[in-house]
């Protein structure tokens, strides 16, 4: 007898090749493949990331199927991120995608990547009891390419209020750790040292912008010029201060999200509040949320840390309410790296 309703989903947007399968909106496995190559550029490079894409998709497929302990034929559906991403990556999930949802005549079902991040929230684990949100809902959506705060309404009707005029919250992190030195991604590792450092210690700028957007560029370029300066009387300020330099980045980075949440939470009055996407796994951000939750009375969500990243899980939980909805997609669906 059949069990449920099974996808199969996809994701290839940037650098990791990600498998999972879900039923009935809970996850039987959710796998992730890594791509260490482009440490040693200083950023994904585009070409690299879609050939280690055609290496890894059937192995981590068939690695997925069997970890669930679901077969080819069991699958109802297949889901796969569209976009936005990188145009290469994502024309090899795209493709694989619909090779076998042909191979098999089963539907198709796009998904846009920066939902996924937010129904990230709606992913069931078997064996956990987990707090789904109640609607509406508001999720900050914070990654190396978007920072959005986004109204949820049902789970497929969102709405953006707030976005980043200029650079993200991620680039911020990677690119003022790449002037510290560090390697790409930074944002772990000035998470890591900010642990050690005091985050008073300097004061960086914060951008004056109205409503409810966001804009980081000001800030990276002080930081730069803040270091140029402390670099001319003492060649060895970063050495010394690197601790210090990271939690003072880390705070303003955190400051600037939590203040325009609070501000989005008082013009909408909603309380049931997530936060999303791959900066939310850095640990001053989800204990500044805890604490702002706690003083101003919110409801408050936050992913495990392995659906914070790039991974097939949210998308599959997005392809499953668009399944319910019969929300399916042709063969001849093109991957678009914007939306």
């Amino acid at each position: 007898m059949k069990k449920g309703i099974t996808i199969l989903a996809i994701e290839s947007s940037c650098d990791d090749t990600s498998v999972a399968v879900i039923r009935d909106g809970h996850v039987l496995s959710n796998l992730v493949s890594n791509q260490e190559v482009h440490g040693a550029y200083g950023g994904v490079v585009p070409e690299l990331a879609s050939r280690a894409h055609q290496a890894n998709i059937v192995p981590v497929t068939d690695l997925a199927l069997k970890k669930a302990g679901v077969s080819t034929g069991e699958i109802d559906a297949v889901a796969f991120t569209r976009g936005p991403g990188l145009l290469g990556s994502l024309l090899v999930g795209t493709s694989f995608a619909k090779g076998f949802a042909l191979a098999r005549k089963i539907p198709l079902i796009a998904v846009n990547h920066l939902q996924a991040h937010v129904l990230a929230h709606f992913i069931l684990d078997n064996g956990e009891e987990t707090r789904l949100p109640v609607f509406p809902f508001l999720c900050l959506l914070v990654s190396g390419g978007h920072t959005r705060i986004i109204l949820l309404k049902d789970y497929l009707e969102m709405e953006v209020i707030g976005n980043t005029i200029d650079d993200a919250a991620g680039e911020a992190f990677d690119k003022c750790g790449k002037i510290l030195g560090f390697p790409y991604p930074a944002g772990p590792m000035i998470d890591l040292l900010a642990q050690q450092g005091n985050k008073k210690a300097f004061t960086f700028s914060k951008p004056s912008v109205k409503g409810l957007d966001f804009s980081f560029s000001g800030l990276k370029t002080n930081f730069l010029y803040f270091l140029r300066d402390r670099l001319k009387k003492d060649k060895d300020f970063i050495e010394k201060h690197k601790a210090d330099l990271c939690a003072s980045l880390q705070n303003t980075i955190t400051g600037i999200l939590i203040n325009k949440l609070v501000k989005a939470s008082q013009v909408t009055g909603i309380k049931e509040i997530g936060i999303a996407g791959g900066v939310s796994a850095n640990s001053e951000l989800r204990e500044a949320f805890v604490r702002e939750g706690q003083k101003r009375g919110w409801n408050i969500f936050i992913p495990k840390v392995s659906y914070t990243t790039d991974n097939a899980a949210m998308i599959g939980i997005t392809g499953y309410y668009k399944y319910l909805r019969g929300e399916f997609c042709g063969q001849d669906v093109v991957p678009v790296a914007r939306f």
